[in-house]
């Protein structure tokens, strides 16, 4: 059947997949739970019913602040079917943007998954909307359950099902499904506004670089609030695959054991962190085993996803995932198939030697409002080159403007920002080519490969530009370095602030007899500054004169969307940084020239 409506997919379940016994699954006191897809048009039937008795119409917001689990999708799917628009908000988020963004969008109903933030949004929510109702998923004392929506709509099914169905018949395919708000790392959240053609057009444009169906699982953590993981959870739905929500990012490597997923969408930290991991892991085996793990280590990084490499190479490619990878494949549940990295840059190395270990690991790109993706590598095509986020998606155009810019125009394209018709004519020109805000370029005429932000390029004093993102993520190849953030704006040269990788730093502190109280007296000591210089200037080798880290500082911090440094995507918030670190900055550009290293 024609899906044009997110909602369609609920009747595509009792056409295509009737019998699905694991549409949606979350693991519950230590049980995986299932739904099956009857289950699952059942529970979001009664949340539409339900909400219709609760007075909620067309139109109207409903604010959810949730983990993923199976009732956000009932949830979901409940009020896309009478057309109450969704605004699904990350839990990470500081109290000043819950603030804006319940001022911003007014909502009429909130619903929150646990205690905390049923707390904390009641008390931003009584003063900025008094009489706005909040349900809760898990029980909370004195609060509404979430469950009081589905015994209302089970005492009036009688009553408004007729009334739902009529209701769906009415809702065009580009009638206003969401509004999520961006993760503000340059100021306020702006509100980006995505019909049902929009998220419907790029999770059908999906289907081709994968082959997964109806028989198949996959794992999902990253917050389904994102677009990227919401447009993904309607695509897997379309195709019948089954949807296993991580009890949380902590329990990720026991939930890929137990689930045994063919497919994860992930980030490029997790995966940095995994291989980490490994790596200490084959660091500490006995000195045979070790030649052999990194013996195969190296055989991976000459791996191409296209040309596969010569007999030979294959031969041993094929003895190392025998002898190591395969060890790699059980960690991650024994079935992964493919991964596909948003949210920021994958280094190649990664991409190579996951796809060396039989576990293809591949990026794609797009943005909130483009409902997400404009670029992915694909597999099934073996339309793959690393280093680039592929080529450009079914029904998407793009255009590099003058200044290097990526422009995109299609029907995922959004509708706007809500309530922000100014900045909706910035991002969107009068020939409705969305402005991305990303520089790249087109290898090979096809292959999109991002090389910068626009906003985040910056000048020396010296008229030289340094495009910042490409250096950090060169730098976060350290096993040293968790997080870096590279600054110079109208200064003499480049310099960074960078956050250790204290697991891994507190290791090799043991290791070399360093003695330390805590983290700030470790970043302190003259034996680990040598360590993190001797990795600067390493990179700086392979970096061009003006955009070598002539200094550095390292901070104690560990950066985090808790924290407020990171945004929820992991992204830096860098006015956050350069306000919290101003006296650090200051004392780095105070030197004197003659002081800097030039490294």
């Amino acid at each position: 059947m024609e899906i044009t409506r997110t909602f369609d997919i609920l009747d595509n379940y009792l056409v295509r997949f009737p019998e699905k016994q694991d549409a949606l699954a979350a693991k519950k006191n230590g049980a995986w739970i299932t739904y099956s897809s009857k289950d699952y048009v059942k529970n979001a039937n009664l949340v539409s019913c339900g909400l219709l008795q609760l007075g909620i119409q067309k139109g109207d917001r409903i604010l959810s602040v949730s983990n993923n689990r199976p009732e956000w999708n009932f949830l979901d799917m409940g009020m896309s079917q009478i057309g109450a628009v969704h605004v699904p908000v990350y839990p990470t988020i500081s109290r000043e943007e819950y603030q804006y963004i319940l001022e911003h969008c007014e909502p009429k109903i909130i619903v929150v998954s646990d205690k905390s933030l049923y707390e904390k949004i009641r008390s931003i929510a009584e003063t900025l909307l008094p009489g706005t109702t909040i349900y809760t998923f898990n029980d909370v004392p004195g609060a509404l359950n979430f469950n009081e929506i589905i015994r209302l709509g089970e005492s009036s099914e009688a009553e408004n099902l007729p009334k739902v169905q009529e209701m769906k018949k009415s809702i065009s395919p580009d009638d206003l499904l969401t509004i999520i708000y961006t993760s503000g790392t340059t100021g306020n959240p702006k509100g980006v506004m995505l019909s049902h053609r929009n998220v419907v057009t790029n999770a059908k444009g999906a289907r081709n670089i994968h082959w997964f169906n109806d028989q198949h699982r996959m794992l999902s953590f990253l917050p389904i609030c994102h677009i990227f993981e919401r447009t993904i959870n309607y695509h897997v739905q379309m195709e019948g695959i089954g949807i296993y929500y991580a009890e949380n990012l902590g329990t990720i490597a026991d939930n890929l054991r137990e689930v045994k997923p063919q497919l994860m969408i992930s980030v490029p930290r997790l995966i940095e962190k995994v291989y980490d991991k490994i790596i200490s892991t084959g660091k500490s085996l006995p000195y045979i085993k070790k030649q052999i793990f990194f013996w195969a280590v190296n055989l991976g990084l000459k791996y191409d996803y296209v040309l596969k490499g010569n007999p030979f190479y294959r031969f041993q490619l094929a003895l190392a995932r025998k002898l190591v990878f395969s060890k790699w494949q059980a960690s991650l549940g024994g079935n992964l198939g493919l991964i596909v990295i948003g949210g920021a840059a994958l280094q190649p190395r990664l991409s190579r030697i996951f796809g060396a270990a039989g576990i293809p690991c591949v990026e794609g790109y797009g943005l909130t409002e483009s409902s997400p993706v404009i670029a992915a590598n694909n597999l099934r095509t073996g339309e793959v080159r690393v280093g680039t986020v592929g080529p450009v998606f079914e029904n998407v155009e793009v255009h590099i403007a003058e200044d290097g810019e990526i422009l995109t125009k299609g029907p995922c394209v959004m509708m706007g920002y809500y309530k922000d018709p100014e900045k909706t004519k910035e991002a969107i020109d009068s020939e409705g080519w969305l402005h991305t805000g990303d520089i790249g370029i087109l290898v090979e005429g096809k292959y999109l490969k991002i090389t910068d932000r626009k906003k985040e390029i910056f000048k020396l004093s010296s008229g030289k530009y340094i495009a910042p993102q490409a250096i950090e993520n060169m730098l976060k190849e350290s096993m040293f370095i968790e997080q870096a953030m590279v600054i110079g704006e109208n200064q003499k040269f480049a310099s960074a602030l960078i956050a250790p990788n204290f697991s891994f730093l507190h290791n090799w502190a043991f290791l070399h007899h360093v003695d330390f109280q805590d983290n700030k007296d470790l970043i302190s000591n003259p034996q680990v500054i040598a360590r993190y210089q001797k990795e600067i200037t390493r990179f700086n080798k392979q970096l061009g004169e003006h955009e070598r880290i002539k200094r550095f500082r390292l901070v104690a911090d560990e950066w985090s969307p808790q924290t407020g440094e990171l945004s929820p995507t992991l992204k830096l918030k860098r006015r956050v940084l350069l306000e919290k670190y101003s006296n650090l900055i200051d004392e780095i550009f105070s030197v004197d020239k003659d002081d800097i290293l030039d490294a």
